[in-house]
């Protein structure tokens, strides 16, 4: 035998790809795999236990159909593509969701999937539960909220709400996320899977939730009504309302569903009522009737019995787990808190640091402060004793310039009383030069009156003389009159001029005494001018000196009186003195 021929021949496979709600998968079957294989191959592959909820769906020209779990898989109608795609959905739904949904991914993928059917308006949900639901996804993806973390615009890119709502209302994407993250934040401390569920809650109560619509007519007047099966029962609707139905047949009151062709029967367990028909037109759509029918007649049945083995074991281990996850989260809780309490704590020291570090800093600065201002304080006292030695040297100069001053005080006041003993000495001995000029004055007015008296004598003496010239006496007689009138004429001559140099002599005393009294009135001048010149000195003295007291310069104006005085009775005595010598 060959060695090819010891090699087992492989089987042949075809491709497929499963789509759950939130993952894509892809397997190699084999040809000869019946629907339950594949199914049981994915449920694995999730960690699904709670299987009969679920169900590979794939579509059929304008419909969909569910795979069956007995038939091999390329037996039945799935598309001849490759991969062959099928959808792992959920088939069936819970009457209560917190009673039979057991595990988290059972959990997780119910609400995935009714959250997609809420946002594609498979199921009619109204505004304000949608914007509830809307907060319990939010709280499912993001856990709790935070507002340093979830700052606003974080859901801009999420779609959590319904296009019908979002059109419904003339609202901002910002105001929804206002009023999402309004309920949000009342979520605080609830884990995703208890999100999910009250989710699940929330929308279990909803009219549309967990139905199948199909098209029926009713009869032979072919009205066209609408069929719902869900978990409760079979109900008829009008085409225009799929919330309330017309018609309900609750899987309790239901003895048998049969169906033939195109028609089918519904029978009451009450006998009394009326038996009711209706038709469909596709066979295919009757066949799924069916199934759906017959699936949640038995999950109906079944809740009614006693959990099986399998499903206490898994309800004792989701117990389990719960409890465990619940110490686990109290624990977490615990550490969560402590942590927040250590970072707090952490937070006030680096905070408590930062003020010491602040504190040590400012005084650090204030220490430098103050040694700055020590040093300014240092450096002005030592400016202020510099200026109190400058003060104190000024006012030792001030002192000596206030004695030198005093002493001049006093220089001047005898100063003073010399002058005032020189005036009056000047006064008297002017009022003597007055006196005896107009004395003098009176003296030449009476010469020169005898003067002319004298030369009015003279002159009648000649006209006497040629009057007896002409006349007849002798010659002898004439000689001897000539004789003693030359006498006489002498006589005058000789008083004239013993008078003239009495006159001149006097002129002579008088001129020695002009000149003595001008030298005199020179020294008075240039002692007044230096007078003013030291008056003026002290003056810009006391002015540069404006700190210090100002001395007391006694009798100052009659000092500049007596100096006017003085300059009167000099300038009288010149022009007296100029009279006299003309």
């Amino acid at each position: 035998m060959s060695i090819l021929g010891l090699k087992k021949k492989q089987p042949k496979t075809f491709k497929v790809k499963v789509s759950t709600m939130d993952a894509e998968m892809e397997f190699s079957c084999e040809v000869k795999w019946k629907g339950k294989d594949l199914f049981d191959l994915v449920c694995r592959t999730i960690g699904l236990r709670e299987t009969w909820f679920f169900g590979l769906r794939y579509t059929v020209k304008d419909t969909y159909a569910w795979l069956k779990p007995d038939k091999r898989v390329l037996d039945q109608e799935v598309p001849k593509d490759s991969p062959i795609t099928f959808h792992f959905l959920a088939k069936f739904f819970p009457e209560k969701v917190e009673d039979e949904l057991v595990q988290e991914i059972t959990q997780h993928l119910f609400f995935l999937q009714v959250k997609k059917q809420i946002l594609d308006e498979e199921i009619f949900c109204s505004p304000e539960a949608s914007v509830l639901l809307a907060s319990y996804a939010v709280q499912a993806k993001y856990g709790d909220y935070d507002p340093n973390f979830h700052k606003p615009g974080f859901l801009a890119q999420d779609e959590l709400l319904p296009k019908r709502v979002l059109m419904q209302y003339q609202m901002t994407p910002d105001m929804w996320e206002e009023k999402i993250t309004a309920w949000y934040a009342e979520h605080r401390n609830i884990t995703r899977d208890e999100a999910e569920m009250e989710y699940l809650k929330i929308a279990q109560d909803l009219e549309m939730y967990g139905v199948s619509y199909f098209s029926i007519t009713q009869n032979k007047r072919d009205t066209e009504l609408l069929l719902g099966v869900d978990a409760q029962g079979l109900h008829i609707y009008n085409p225009n309302n799929k919330l309330s139905p017309n018609k309900s047949f609750p899987w309790s009151g239901i003895r048998n569903i049969s169906y033939s062709e195109k028609e089918f029967t519904i029978k009451p367990l009450d006998k009394k009522k009326e038996v009711f028909k209706f038709y469909s037109s596709q066979l295919r759509v009757n066949k799924l009737i069916l199934q759906l029918c017959i699936g949640n007649h038995d999950l109906f049945m079944r809740r009614r019995k006693v959990d099986s083995i399998e499903v206490q074991q898994m309800k004792a281990q989701a117990k389990e787990e719960k409890a465990r996850k619940k110490v686990e989260r109290q624990i977490l809780a615990r550490e969560k808190q402590m942590r927040e309490e250590a970072e707090r704590a952490k937070e006030d020291m680096e905070r408590r640091l930062f003020q010491l570090q602040d504190e040590a800093r400012m005084a650090n600065e204030a220490l430098l402060r103050s040694e700055e201002t020590a040093d300014l304080l240092a450096e002005k006292a030592q400016i202020a004793e510099e200026e109190a030695k400058l003060l104190a040297h000024k006012a030792a100069e001030a002192e000596q310039e206030r004695q030198r001053l005093e002493v001049t005080a006093l220089k001047t006041k005898e100063e003073k009383r010399l002058m005032e003993q020189k005036m009056r000495e000047a006064e008297s001995l002017a009022v003597k030069l007055v006196e005896q000029s107009e004395r003098r004055l009176k003296e030449a007015d009476h010469l020169k009156q005898d003067l002319n008296e004298a030369k009015d004598a003279e002159r009648k003496a000649k006209q006497k003389l040629l009057e007896i010239t002409k006349s007849t006496y002798p010659l002898i007689a004439a000689y001897s009159n000539m004789g003693s009138m030359s006498v006489r004429m002498d006589f005058k001559d000789s008083d004239m001029k013993r008078l003239s140099m009495e006159i001149e002599r006097e002129r002579l005393e008088y001129m020695e005494k002009s000149k003595h009294l001008q030298d005199q009135l020179k020294e008075l001048k240039s002692e007044i001018e230096s007078l003013k010149l030291e008056e003026q000195q002290q003056a810009g003295l006391y002015s540069l000196r404006s700190y210090a007291e100002p001395p007391y310069i006694p009798h100052s104006n009659v000092r500049n009186t007596q100096t006017y005085r003085l300059l009167t009775t000099t300038n009288l005595l010149e022009n007296r003195h100029c009279y006299m010598v003309k």
